[in-house]
């Protein structure tokens, strides 16, 4: 759906559900410990380890954390993949249009991933969803994952109906900002 701001710029809303019930819902209480909705131990460092390990492989690049004092920044590049069986929610990585080219660039080893930076930036994302999954036992084989979703524009929010825990590490690629995010439903 798409509305008109007060500035005249189009705004994007994107709304998201995923839902576990079950066997697929107990089963993710197993692998959690079951903590149901408590934050869960250690994800947001393995998030944040699953997304060093995929930049250092794929693109050669090391992470750093940024400085104390960063400003805020506006993305305009968001990859999504949906993480879906034992566990349900969302993976995102979230930066500048000008950074998810350099990334996809880097990945890709040439000047300039032109027309290849979706998919490269896509790919990316979906290599995190993976490694992450791949570190939480009982969730390797008991998850499958989305089609990644890219959504490029300065002006949208991104809204999740998961109703769970919602992790988050920020980055920064070549000195431009990096947020990694993870919605689970629980």
């Amino acid at each position: 759906m798409a509305e008109k701001s007060s500035k005249g710029l189009e705004r994007v809303r994107i709304q998201l559900s995923a839902r576990a019930a079950g066997p697929s819902a107990r089963a993710a209480r197993d692998a959690s410990g079951g903590q149901g909705s408590e934050i869960h131990e250690g994800w947001r460092e393995e998030l944040e380890s699953a997304t060093r390990e995929v930049f250092e492989i794929m693109a050669g690049a090391w992470l750093e954390k940024p400085p104390e004092e960063s400003e805020p920044f506006v993305t305009d590049f968001t990859a999504m993949v949906g993480i879906a069986g034992n566990l349900c929610g969302l993976v995102g990585l979230h930066t500048s249009a000008e950074c998810a080219r350099r990334i996809a660039a880097k990945m890709l080893g040439t000047e300039d991933a032109g027309g290849d930076a979706q998919d490269a930036f896509g790919e990316v994302c979906n290599m995190i969803a993976g490694s992450f999954k791949a570190r939480i036992a009982g969730l390797a084989d008991g998850c499958g994952l989305s089609v990644p979703t890219v959504i490029f524009g300065r002006d949208f929010n991104l809204f999740s109906l998961a109703r769970g825990e919602h992790y988050e590490v920020i980055f920064t690629f070549e000195g431009k900002p990096l947020l990694v995010t993870l919605d689970v439903h629980d």
